[in-house]
């Protein structure tokens, strides 16, 4: 399809980036049912960000015609028989009032609407806004039917999070209400037990009236009585017995605090690791980790896990009982993965990506800047078919939640700007941080 520049203004500059098809018409019917069909209309509004409806009902105001845009079809028809020369000239009377900038003339502008039904462009090259002229007879189509608002890729994850926010909160009301059934239950069970001795025993009063009966039960009391007090307590004071009772002691809340702080000290021994410096690459990480035998054993490890075919949700335990550094088990987790795959690679990631949420579901921020250096790993060991995609990867994996935007930025920062700076890792995932940037500029400003 051949193309043009935006605006005629534009039209003889080679360099011009905005672009739009060239119009193509057609005319359809005979006599008092002839109509001019403007064919690839959809594709020209996409062009200028504008419905196509409007485009088409600005043809039908200035030609003093009726004009139809059907949704379904996407065909745009304007009644009597028009050539393409003169709705050509239309087009771009439509583009100097609702498209151009009435500033810089950039059409990358924005139709804002008013608290005062005042219809504005607003320029996101220039952040000048334009007022359009309200006597114009497309302003009130277009108060009636106003463009939908875009919505930032921060609003749409917002969203994403709230709804696995309530999806939570539903499922733990549930559970509570099944404990609460529960245990209505038990309270059924147990009182109508007890209804049922009380019952049996003021039977048993009623025909026992002897007062040999109740001499015989004294007796029973009273050498029930004598026994307890010719048992002898003694209390163990060894020292393994002290161990057990300690042990026996410790609350579940105790116990997290305690497994949250051997976790801790794994993942700060990853920085303070001698080793782990002496083999650090010049991207500040250490691109063959994976390769030597005590990570292939963790790979090997890890893979006979998967194959199993156990749950996601103990994914993170059995990981977290490996014997090696959270950096090393992460790095041994992309390598059974994903080993072998360079082409291809955001694509399997995209497949695989429940198994790296599971792997950072528990561990926040800190697991999620291990899962980047693993990556970072993987693709800078001699696999320039991955290190392509790498921007991919991270797109996927900031979509699905598994990765966040603030962890991103400061991992690229930091490795940027270290003494791998110059790695080719940096150059590829650049436009995907500058993406991140500008969508939550954007977001601000709104």
């Amino acid at each position: 399809m051949a193309l043009q520049n935006i605006g005629a203004s534009n039209r003889d500059d080679a360099f011009y980036r905005y672009k739009m098809p060239k119009m193509i018409t057609k005319i359809e019917g005979r006599g008092n049912g002839i109509k001019t069909n403007v064919v690839n209309n959809v594709e020209i509004a996409k062009a200028l960000a504008r419905p196509p409806s409007y485009t088409t009902k600005y043809f039908g105001c200035e030609l003093g015609a009726q004009s139809k845009f059907d949704e379904k079809t996407g065909t745009s028809l304007v009644n009597g028989a028009h050539d393409t020369a003169k709705l050509a000239g239309l087009l771009e009377n439509f583009i100097k009032k609702y498209v151009q900038c009435y500033g810089c003339g950039n059409p990358e502008t924005e139709v804002i609407i008013t608290k005062t039904q005042m219809i504005t462009l607003k320029c996101a090259a220039c952040g000048f806004v334009s007022d359009v002229d309200m006597r114009d007879k497309l302003t009130t189509f277009i108060l009636k039917n106003p463009p939908e608002q875009k919505k930032s890729s921060k609003d749409k994850k917002a969203m994403r999070r709230a709804e696995k926010e309530r999806l939570k909160e539903g499922e733990a009301a549930d559970e509570e209400q099944k404990k609460l059934k529960k245990e209505a239950g038990k309270k059924k069970s147990t009182s109508g037990s007890s209804k049922a001795s009380s019952k049996k025993k003021s039977n048993g009063s009623d025909e026992d009236h002897s007062p040999t009966h109740s001499q015989a039960d004294e007796n029973d009391h009273a050498a029930i009585d004598d026994d307890d007090d010719n048992v002898q307590w003694q209390t163990d004071t060894s020292l393994e017995a002290a161990k057990q009772r300690i042990q026996e002691q410790l609350s579940a809340v105790t116990a997290d605090m305690v497994m949250l702080s051997t976790t801790e000290e794994k993942q700060k021994s990853v920085k303070k690791s001698p080793e782990r410096e002496k083999t650090a690459g010049s991207n500040g990480h250490e691109n063959g980790s994976v390769g030597n035998s005590g990570n292939r054993k963790l790979s090997e490890e890890i893979k006979e896990y998967l194959k199993k075919g156990s749950s996601l949700s103990q994914l993170q335990s059995f990981l977290g009982s490996l014997s090696g550094t959270p950096q090393e088990v992460m790095d041994a987790l992309l390598e059974a993965l994903f080993k072998g795959i360079g082409k291809g690679f955001a694509k399997e990631v995209t497949k695989k990506k429940s198994y790296l949420a599971a792997a950072t579901q528990e561990g926040g921020s800190l697991s999620q800047t291990v899962l980047l250096h693993a990556i970072e790993s993987f693709c800078g060991k001699s696999n320039p078919d991955a290190l392509k995609e790498v921007a991919l990867v991270l797109k996927a994996l900031y979509d699905s939640d598994v990765l966040e935007e603030e962890v991103i930025l400061e991992w690229y920062q930091k490795g940027s700007a270290g003494g791998g700076k110059s790695s080719q890792i940096w150059k590829n995932v650049k436009p995907f941080v500058e993406w991140l940037q500008s969508a939550e500029s954007e977001s601000d400003e709104e």
